[in-house]
């Protein structure tokens, strides 16, 4: 029965084995006849209580250790005290009690580990909560693999093919992606007051991040998973294959213009307590014609509610760099600015916070704004500097547009600059997550303005 209550119950009822070695001890002091009423009532728990076998997994992982033992040591795990200066051991290290939870978004496998999953929680008993807590930091890992959070705050400004598994894995690690997703994620929730039956769009399931959280929530709704395209919405279907057919959510694809649209044709009777979305706006210029839409989709007391990264609020890279000479410093400096001004032409660089406010007043939207910063190691790779630089490509570069104010001779001279101060260095990048919710407001065209929290001024306070 101790072994039944290893193999078969596990954490399904963690107490189990508590029992059961309580009820033999009883059994060894009390002797027959009577011991046999503990022997019983261990039998009759481990007959009664939920089971899981998921404890087998130990031997999965325990032959892929025999098999991978000659795999390298990450290199966050290695001892720093003696090569960290020569080799870099342990550079990169985050200490999980540091963070929230105790726990960190780390990798501890080799190379030819990753990704490789050795324990799923069941849903029976107590193994169903850590099932959930598995499930969301998972989620946000997995999304931070498909997308990260870093990586698209620097690569807003860069042009060419994208970076090599390897080189965005890096990124990924150094930048605690996953973590701050998850963080993320539960800033967005917190804004609202989601039911166990409302109806919810998220408006860029994108990786499924806001997705699966929803589905928890609200189990007796229904979650709508607006993509981008064909591809992330099979992918989503996917993964949703582990779910009941009826917990699963309904997934849409098409450009964020065309939403109402196409729920038009796919769902017309279909009208939503909550849409969420996470930087579902960012790429869009006519950001008023999205939320009037959004408007027609909500219930009369619905809510939206968005994360979205303020490109005005980002890094700056002159600021990262020293002892430039005075003249071209200034040069530098205001091109890069201009680089955010609502003239360019650029939807995903040129908004402010008040302009996506404005769009939404303008649907006749009241607005609550609370915004956060966010600092994030980036690794400046030779290959990421080329990419900040190059030309040629449908998307101008950083490079490309410094040039519209500066010489060739001069934006050579800032490459150099920052090739010899940045590149194969971890730095610290700063930017800024704007988390809106809209409530419907039937009294007035325009509501009442409300003030947001953080303006480019600030970022010399990050």
């Amino acid at each position: 029965m101790l072994i039944l209550a290893s193999e078969d119950v596990g954490l399904a009822d963690p107490q189990a084995v508590v029992v059961v070695n309580a009820c033999a001890q009883a059994f060894d002091r009390i002797g027959l006849p009577e011991g046999q009423y503990p022997l019983a009532q261990a039998a009759l728990y481990l007959a009664t209580t939920a089971k899981s076998n998921r404890v087998l997994g130990y031997f999965d992982a325990l032959a892929a250790v025999e098999k991978e033992r000659e795999e390298e040591v990450p290199n966050p795990l290695k001892d720093g005290s003696r090569d960290r200066q020569g080799f870099g051991h342990g550079a990169g290290y985050s200490y999980p009690h540091a963070y929230r939870d105790h726990w960190v978004a780390q990798q501890y496998l080799p190379g030819s580990l990753q990704g490789q999953v050795f324990y799923q929680p069941s849903d029976q008993g107590y193994e169903a909560q850590i099932r959930t807590q598995i499930d969301r930091r998972r989620e946000a890992q997995l999304a931070a693999l498909a997308e990260g959070i870093g990586i698209a705050t620097s690569e807003a400004l860069t042009a060419g093919p994208i970076d090599s598994g390897k080189e965005r894995w890096l990124q990924r690690t150094l930048s605690q992606a996953g973590t701050q997703l998850s963080q993320v994620r539960e800033t967005l929730f917190e804004q609202t007051q989601i039911q166990r039956h409302h109806v919810i769009l998220d408006l860029n399931a994108g990786s499924g991040l806001l997705t699966w959280e929803a589905l928890r929530r609200s189990p007796e709704g229904g979650i709508y998973s607006y993509v981008a395209n064909g591809q992330e919405a099979t992918t989503l279907q996917e993964q949703a294959q582990i779910l009941k057919e009826l917990q699963r959510p309904i997934v849409l694809y098409g450009e964020v213009l065309q939403v109402a649209s196409i729920l038009s044709d796919r769902a017309p009777e279909v009208r939503f307590d909550w849409i969420i979305g996470r930087n579902s706006l960012s790429h869009e210029q006519d950001k008023t014609a999205i939320a009037i839409q959004l408007a027609t989709l909500l219930q009369p007391d619905g809510h939206i509610v968005l994360a979205e990264t303020v490109p005005s609020l980002g890094q700056r890279l002159y600021r990262l760099v020293e002892n430039v000479e005075t003249k071209l410093m200034t040069k530098w400096s205001k091109a890069e600015e201009q680089i955010y001004h609502p003239d360019e032409g650029d939807p995903l660089l040129n908004w402010y916070i008040q302009s996506l406010s404005d769009a939404f007043e303008r649907a006749s939207f009241q607005v609550q704004i609370q915004v956060e910063p966010l600092i994030q190691d980036i690794y400046v790779t030779p290959k990421l500097l080329e990419r900040w630089f190059a030309t040629g490509y449908d998307r101008a570069s950083y490079g490309d547009r410094l040039r519209r104010a500066l010489s060739k001779k001069e934006v050579e001279q800032v490459q150099r600059h920052m090739t010899q101060q940045l590149c194969n260095r971890t730095i610290a990048w700063h930017s800024a997550i704007a988390f809106l919710k809209m409530t419907k407001n039937f009294n007035s065209p325009l509501t009442e303005r409300v003030p947001f929290l953080l303006t480019n001024a600030d970022l010399l306070a990050f």
